[in-house]
C-alpha cells in the first residue's frame, strides 16, 4: 500500500511536522496546488469513518461563512472539503491502510511510532 501525505505549503506546522518524519517513500500533495480529487476524499473517508474527522474547523472559511451556526450533514462537509482545500484538516498522512489525521501531538505521535 502506497503512503501519501496532503499537506498545505504555507502550513508552517505541516512543515515542521514533516520535517520531523521520515518522508522519502512518500508521495507529497500539496493541496493548494494540487487539488484533491473526489476519488482521494473518498480514500480518506473510508479510513477515517466521516467527513467530519476530515474537517477543519479552524479555516477562516468557516468563519466567514458562519458555519459554527449550520447544521453541517456528511455531505456538506464532503461539498465543502472539496469546493475549499483550506477546509481539509491537515496533514493527512496515509500509511499502510491506516490515516493520520490533523496535527495533535496524539496523532503526530501515532504516526512516529507507525514509521518506526
Amino acid at each position: 500500500m502506497a503512503k501519501k501525505v496532503y499537506y498545505l505549503s504555507t502550513c508552517d506546522t505541516c512543515k515542521r511536522i514533516m520535517k520531523a518524519l521520515p518522508l522519502e517513500d512518500f508521495e507529497q500533495q500539496d493541496i493548494k496546488h494540487e487539488a484533491i480529487t473526489q476519488e482521494q476524499l473518498e480514500e480518506m473517508h473510508a479510513l477515517s469513518g466521516s467527513y467530519e474527522s476530515l474537517f477543519n474547523r479552524r479555516s477562516r472559511q468557516y468563519a466567514a461563512r458562519d458555519l459554527k451556526n449550520q447544521n453541517l450533514s456528511e455531505d456538506d462537509y464532503k461539498q465543502l472539503i472539496l469546493e475549499e482545500y483550506t477546509f481539509l484538516k491537515r496533514p493527512v498522512f496515509l500509511v499502510d491502510g491506516e490515516i493520520f489525521i490533523g496535527n495533535s501531538k496524539k496523532v503526530v505521535e501515532s504516526l512516529g511510532v507507525k514509521l518506526g
